[in-house]
């Protein structure tokens, strides 16, 4: 059955519609889903009351990036289709559905219920509701697509900066127990749905044509930014969409190892001071990484506007590498060092997600962005397995090996500095796509296929 109010004729914008009503019905989305970044919050309670290891817990985090990764690949094409509301509407019923399953779980003390609710249906829902509104900023916001794509996903960074306080404080007035943690899931399906149904009512696409007024296309030459149309099908054929993806899934991998685990790891890299970090204080921490997650996603892809993505990414890999430098060797003796250091590299982690989906505009133009965008983004799927991996499983390891401290991330901090220089090599390989993947102008352009508000190329019916 179709409901008529998620058709994508009904979300084409009215004359005199602002554009800037658009950014809030995406970030009502974005902030739900981006509770994905307070998981760390959950694992100490759900290793004590179901007996987790650190490598188990995180399995329903790291599927649900996995599935976010797959459901924005195949799904992108149909989400250009269908348009942002019905994108949005799925996302709410699978993300609210995966935490109601989670509870179940934890309910019933099913673990494996989590991880399929949670990281299957959920990440679902994650993949879907991401990618959702970024095409539809991309068209409103020609004139500044950096800035554009860094509202769109600036919430999805700043959701734990929201869920893990709030999660926190449910937790201890439910208790961490099975029955404490499966109340606190149901909460959040509930209240996320609402949340999330904002957006859905609110979106809006811009009629067929549609410019701000007084704005004209550029067209300076200018290296990396293309005026031609490159299509989904054709862009995975070129190198620069796998330099790109080799740029994302090694910068996201390096953040989001330290994200998944901020929690347990900044109380074990000051356990034996004076002045050990207590669970309030850790879950502060998460929130304060949120806060720099979100905020880098907006100033730094608007900073892209102006220096280049290109330069945008050589700041984010290099300097990245530098701050893990420097946890690794002078971390464990300076609170504000280790804080400040994992400000910038979550800053430079959101920052990676909110350039990219401009980096690829300028490389392969606006005609397929979105689905191009969601085949990109299995970079995110390997970087969720590979950097939650990484630290959990070093972190085992070195803890079977009678270390403690911040011992048990010394390796994994390492690893971290090589795949960020491996990204910053990828980044340097990036040169303009070539001719021969362009689409022709009477197949991209023409009146044969234009396209539909909702941005899928029609086929001229006279």
């Amino acid at each position: 059955m179709r409901f008529e109010v998620l058709a994508p004729s009904r979300a084409v914008a009215p004359p005199g519609w602002s554009r800037w009503l658009v950014p809030p019905a995406a970030l009502s989305v974005h902030l739900s889903i981006g509770q994905a970044y307070a998981w760390s919050v959950f694992k100490p309670p759900l290793e004590s009351a179901l007996g987790l290891s650190g490598t188990q817990s995180a399995l329903p985090f790291q599927l649900g990036i996995v599935m976010l990764g797959l459901s924005a690949a195949f799904g992108g094409t149909l989400v250009e289709r269908r348009g942002p509301r019905w994108a949005m509407a799925v996302s709410l019923v699978c993300f609210s559905a995966g935490f109601l399953l989670a509870a179940l779980g934890a309910a019933t003390g099913q673990f494996w219920l989590i991880v399929f609710g949670y990281g299957f249906v959920g990440g679902i829902g994650l993949g879907i509701g991401y990618i959702s509104p970024v095409s539809t900023l991309i068209k409103w916001f020609p004139d500044r697509p950096g800035l554009a794509t860094g509202i769109a996903i600036m919430g999805f960074g700043g959701g734990a900066l929201i869920a893990s306080p709030w999660s926190s404080r449910m937790l201890e007035s439910f208790g961490e127990q099975r029955g404490g943690i499966a109340a606190a899931f149901l909460v959040h399906g509930v209240v996320y749905a609402a949340f999330m149904a904002l957006g859905v009512l609110l979106v809006r696409v811009p009629p067929d044509g549609w410019r701000p007024a007084g704005w004209e296309p550029d067209q300076r030459s200018r290296p990396l930014v293309t005026s031609a149309q490159v299509s989904a099908r054709s862009a995975v054929r070129t190198p620069q969409f796998w330099c790109l993806w080799v740029v994302l899934c090694m910068n996201v991998t390096a953040g989001i190892g330290i994200l998944e685990k901020a929690a347990p790891m900044i109380r074990d890299f000051f356990a034996d001071t004076a002045t050990p970090v207590s669970a309030p204080a850790a879950a502060g921490f998460v929130a304060l990484l949120s806060l720099a997650n979100m905020g880098g996603r907006l100033l730094w892809s608007a900073t892209s506007d102006l220096i280049g993505r290109k330069n945008m990414y050589r700041v984010y890999l290099g300097v990245g590498a530098l701050m893990y430098l420097a946890i690794a060797r002078f971390g464990d003796g300076s609170k504000p060092l280790f804080i400040c250091c994992a400000l910038v590299i979550l800053s430079f982690y959101g920052g990676g997600f909110a350039t990219v989906p401009a980096y690829l505009r300028d490389l392969f133009g606006t005609y397929q962005v979105g689905a191009i965008h969601g085949r990109l983004l299995t970079a995110w799927s390997t970087a969720g397995v590979l950097g939650p991996l990484i630290v959990n499983w070093v972190a085992d390891s070195q803890e079977d090996a009678g270390r403690s401290g911040s011992g048990l991330y010394g390796l994994s901090l390492t690893i971290m500095i090589v795949l960020l220089l491996v990204g910053f090599v990828a980044n340097e390989l990036v040169r303009p796509v070539h001719p021969r993947h362009h689409e022709p102008a009477a197949s991209a352009r023409t009146p044969e296929r234009q396209e539909a508000p909702d941005g899928t190329p029609q086929q001229h019916s006279g």
